[in-house]
């Protein structure tokens, strides 16, 4: 934890940087002022990703009626300046007053000065390399925009003076003005980048689910560092049949050099020993695989998604959609896109299926019912008259949210949900094992992104556009959901980046969106809306659901506290990335709230008599009890015994100060 100085010295250096936007005087606290100035993190200095402000909401709590000689202390005032708290929903706090306060005011005049002598030295610049080439024949390129006076630097001037600018992520149209986020993107980078040898050859290992062995095959590969393509015979079954075609058994692990098989773990290791190992990867790097080497899993092998029987009502939905012909339209003193009159459907129902008006109208209930339009209000299922509709792919927020219905709505019936379920369960097991360390702390991204499993389990998810979600069980609910949401996060990491800021958070948690039962679905909607039973997420007003909202038909009876333990957003400082099965659900969130409990979500002090705990358990302090005393003995239940006990005594008979760790929201790879 930073010392009282270095925190002063912190909120100075940001208040002077705000005076070039506004004046502020050298009398304001600058405790509290969350500026976000991105050129401080090219500097020596450095900030959290939240800006730093004093809440009484976090003040240190004191589990006692009388105050003891400890409150004197000044060093406890170093425990009642919290950072502010954004949360998963990317929603902040809203700023504190600021008090009158003189902190550092040399050093924050100093940094002010250093800031604006780097700014005119880099204005200079450029405008001396703009002169330049205007000297020798050239001009510079501008674009004229409306207000006249903006102009744009060529690519090819910017690539050769900011490379970076290439590197950063590109997900969020306000990331090219972000330019101190190259700092960080250069040292995640270079954290995360694992110098792999050229090989010409391939490596190929056969696994199973479940399988130890194979765990150690890929603990093995990936120490010695060599790239291998993984074939899981559960989620590719034709291979299974092959290898007992071959060899007369299904036994895995198999590895192949090329098209030599080499064995399992104790022949590696047999070769590790003896030194052949290290011929033969020296002759994989050189050697291409010969044709009857084993193939990677080809693109939609053994792929069963959006395969099925062909609706029939899907089939007159689509000659609808050609007649009808959706367009622009008001109703209500507003205006709606791509939708069609309740009377146009009557009227085209009655004429292709023979109808009565009173049997087409019943009929477009039927089509409704099944998801495939919806009133533009959700004011009614269907009526006939000068009410307006709109088909499930032509919804606004469909068509620019959700990411599981490129092609449109499927022609084929849909399946069952605990079928569609169990599938996608299969296939997050096997991205798990494949490309998530042990812990599940260390996510593969890269290699995630470019293997078949993640690329067919995209495609599944399109069958969830009109399933009923009515047939799951509390317990299929609480796997699926969370399966779910800790999949889609991956996906959305995967299509936009992580996000960093508060407000590329609040994108991230709530505008990547999956259509599930005619109902788009973000990742807030299923952790606070579902799994949370439809409470507020933190320092929000309302509830996800409204009351007349029909998603709010799928929520948990009662929240489930224990999901905190099991949502995984790609954060360092979030649980670690398990499957879950809807037998064993209960008991695998008891085992996950213990791993995250024990490593570092509570941490206990008893000489100090601190309790040091993640935000997770601040934030959603509701879910676990009425208090913060009632918070922590929900949470002893987790601990080590001997641990829970000392936790126990403390709240019992002293004073402890509870303090809570700065949340590190960046990627878990």
């Amino acid at each position: 934890m930073a010392s009282a100085d270095d925190q002063e010295e912190k909120n100075a250096t940001i208040s002077d940087i705000t005076s070039h936007k506004s004046s502020i005087s050298q009398d304001k606290d600058v405790e509290g002022l969350t500026t976000n100035v991105e050129t401080l993190k090219t500097s020596e200095f450095s900030e959290a990703d939240a800006p730093k402000h004093s809440d009484k909401e976090e003040a240190p709590v004191k589990i006692s009626d009388a105050q003891g000689k400890d409150d004197e202390n000044p060093e406890e005032f170093l425990l009642e300046e919290k950072p502010i708290e954004p949360v998963f929903d990317g929603t902040e706090i809203p700023e504190s007053e600021t008090q009158p306060s003189s902190v550092w005011p040399e050093k924050a005049v100093a940094l002010k000065n250093f800031v604006k002598e780097k700014g005119t030295v880099a204005v200079t610049t450029l405008i001396r390399r703009l002169s330049s080439k205007k000297e020798e024949g050239g001009s510079p390129r501008m674009d004229e925009k409306s207000n006249g006076d903006k102009m744009e630097v060529p690519a090819s001037e910017l690539k050769e003076e900011y490379p970076k600018l290439e590197e950063r992520s590109v997900w969020n149209p306000l990331s090219f003005i972000k330019i101190g986020r190259d700092v960080q993107v250069e040292q995640t980078q270079t954290e995360s980048s694992v110098e792999v040898p050229a090989m010409k050859g391939r490596i190929v290992i056969y696994t199973q689910l479940g399988c130890q062995e194979c765990k150690a095959i890929r603990s093995f590969l990936r120490e010695k560092r060599l790239s291998f393509v993984e074939i899981n015979i559960d989620v590719f079954p034709s291979r299974k049949l092959e290898l007992e075609k071959i060899y007369g058994s299904y036994a895995v692990p198999k590895v192949y050099f090329n098209d030599e098989l080499i064995g399992g773990p104790k022949e590696l290791s047999d070769m590790e020993a003896s030194g052949l190992l290290d011929n033969k990867i020296n002759e994989m790097m050189n050697i291409e695989p010969a044709a009857s080497s084993p193939l990677p899993p080809l693109p939609g092998e053994d792929d069963e998604s959006a395969s099925g029987k062909l609706d029939e009502l899907a089939a007159i939905v689509r000659k609808m959609k050609e007649v009808l012909k959706p367009k622009d339209r008001y109703y209500k003193m507003r205006r709606f896109s791509n939708c069609f009159l309740g009377s146009e459907a009557v009227d085209f129902l009655s004429e292709d299926q023979y109808f009565e008006r009173e049997e087409a109208v019943e009929f477009g209930r039927k089509l409704a019912i099944n998801h495939f339009f919806r009133h533009v209000l959700n004011e009614n299922i269907f009526e006939d008259g000068n009410h307006l509709y709109c088909f499930l792919e032509h919804d606004p927020i469909v068509m620019s949210q959700c990411y599981n219905i490129p092609r449109g709505t499927l022609d084929v019936m849909p399946k069952p949900i605990v079928e569609i379920a169990s599938r996608l369960r299969l296939l997050s097991h096997a991205i798990i094992e494949a490309y998530v360390s042990e812990d599940g702390k260390h996510v593969d991204y890269r290699s995630i992104h470019g293997s078949e499993e993640f690329k067919r389990y995209v495609r599944i998810t399109e069958e969830l556009q009109r399933v009923d979600l009515g047939e799951l069980s509390r317990e299929e609910s609480l796997a699926f959901f969370i399966n779910l949401y800790n999949m889609m996060a991956i996906h959305a990491i995967l299509s936009w980046g992580p996000p960093t800021k508060a407000m590329e958070r609040r994108k991230f948690f709530g505008d990547f969106k999956y259509v599930i039962g005619g109902f788009p679905y973000s990742l807030s909607a299923i952790h606070n809306g579902i799994l949370r039973s439809n409470q507020r997420p933190p320092y929000s007003l309302t509830r996800p659901f409204a009351p007349r909202d029909r998603r709010s038909k799928v929520s948990l009876e009662y929240p489930e506290p224990l999901v905190h333990f099991a949502l995984v957003n790609g954060t360092r400082s979030g649980p670690a990335l398990r499957c879950y099965s809807p037998g064993n659900i209960d008991k695998e969130l008891m085992e996950s709230a213990r791993d995250f409990i024990r490593n570092g979500g509570l941490i206990v002090d008893a000489e100090a008599k601190v309790a040091s705990a993640n935000r997770i358990l601040h934030w959603y302090s509701v879910d676990f009890g009425k208090n913060e005393t009632e918070v922590l003995k929900h949470a002893a239940n987790y601990m080590e015994p001997t641990k829970s006990g000392e936790l126990m005594e403390l709240l019992a008979n002293t004073h402890l100060k509870v303090t809570y760790q700065p949340y590190d929201w960046s990627l878990n790879i």
